[in-house]
């Protein structure tokens, strides 16, 4: 059954969107042109990415080899798409063993969606390593920053799901539903919910995984709020990535009204990375501002009591 929009598509207001949504984003982001490609892994990349998998375990299969790659890549260990395709993996792994399960009612349509979600990603690195101005805004903020130790990992992972969820998983639903059929929340949407109980039940240890020292400590001092609260983001994130789908649905009839709603929705995307960035820079400055105040507070009691 076809979802109707309850707002007409404005063009206008949706290319202004868009262009306003760049001028912000040029404002967080570095003002230099990143260096495109996988140095010194151009052609392990491009052979990664050039044929697409075509089931769950193709997927499987690719980012274990994505993880041999860039694990090796500068800083070696440290490669921030490192992290978030460590992330990925540990998720699509859960969902491929959750495909043979009772829970499931259309495995087809599930295991359809993964294939097509992991398309994307796939896509975006590839054209990524071969400098192809037409990789997703939302991606960029991640892959330019593949280097930087300045970047945390945890936020380098969050990057990519961000990436991932708010950019590619309309997009990934659109074209499972181009093979299956108009959406019909009633039979599929209980199995898109599915993979919010596999992201609940993995991200304590997935946060913990990528956290620093320091923001292991704050993650003890919040005890059980951050889990909670990244369980919201997820289902909010997720659900909101499901309208978007309906939405875009919609005007797949008119490829320039789709082209449009594409763009302010990448826009939309590598804007909130920035943002996330920007967090992630005021929390590693508090900490090694605690980190500084704790070590001259050592100093001057070293010296008083002569230890």
């Amino acid at each position: 059954m076809d979802v109707p929009l309850t707002v007409a598509f404005d063009r206008d207001r949706v290319t202004n969107s868009a262009a306003l949504l760049r001028e912000e984003r040029a404002q967080l982001a570095p003002a230099d042109r990143p260096d495109r490609g996988w140095a010194p892994a151009h052609r392990q990349v491009a052979e990664l990415c050039a044929t697409p998998p075509t089931d769950i375990a193709g997927v499987l299969t690719r980012l274990t080899a994505a993880q041999k790659i860039f694990d090796e890549l500068p800083p070696k260990a440290a490669n921030r798409v490192a992290a978030f395709n460590s992330l990925y993996f540990t998720i699509t792994d859960r969902v491929a063993k959750l495909l043979s399960s009772d829970d499931v009612r259309d495995p087809v349509f599930l295991e359809l969606l993964d294939v097509e979600f992991a398309k994307r990603y796939f896509d975006a690195l590839r054209r990524w390593g071969v400098d192809d101005d037409a990789t997703p805004d939302a991606w960029e903020v991640l892959f330019r920053r593949a280097r930087s130790r300045k970047l945390s990992r945890l936020t380098a992972a969050m990057l990519g799901v961000n990436a991932h969820i708010n950019h590619d998983l309309a997009l990934a639903l659109i074209a499972t539903w181009e093979r299956t059929g108009a959406p019909t929340d009633e039979v599929i949407h209980p199995d898109y919910l599915l993979i919010n109980d596999i992201f609940f039940a993995e991200i304590p240890a997935l946060r913990r995984r990528y956290s620093t020292a320091w923001q292991l400590r704050l993650d003890h001092l919040v005890g059980d709020l951050d889990d909670w609260s990244q369980r919201v983001l997820v289902s909010a994130t997720r659900a909101h990535a499901w309208d978007q789908a309906q939405r875009l649905w919609q005007l797949r009839g008119d490829s320039d009204d789709l082209a449009r709603a594409k763009l302010l929705m990448d826009r939309a995307s590598a804007l909130l990375g920035e943002a996330l960035i920007s967090a992630d820079g005021i929390v590693n400055r508090i900490g090694a501002t605690l980190r500084a105040a704790r070590d001259l507070v050592r100093k001057a009691l070293s010296r008083l009591t002569g230890r």
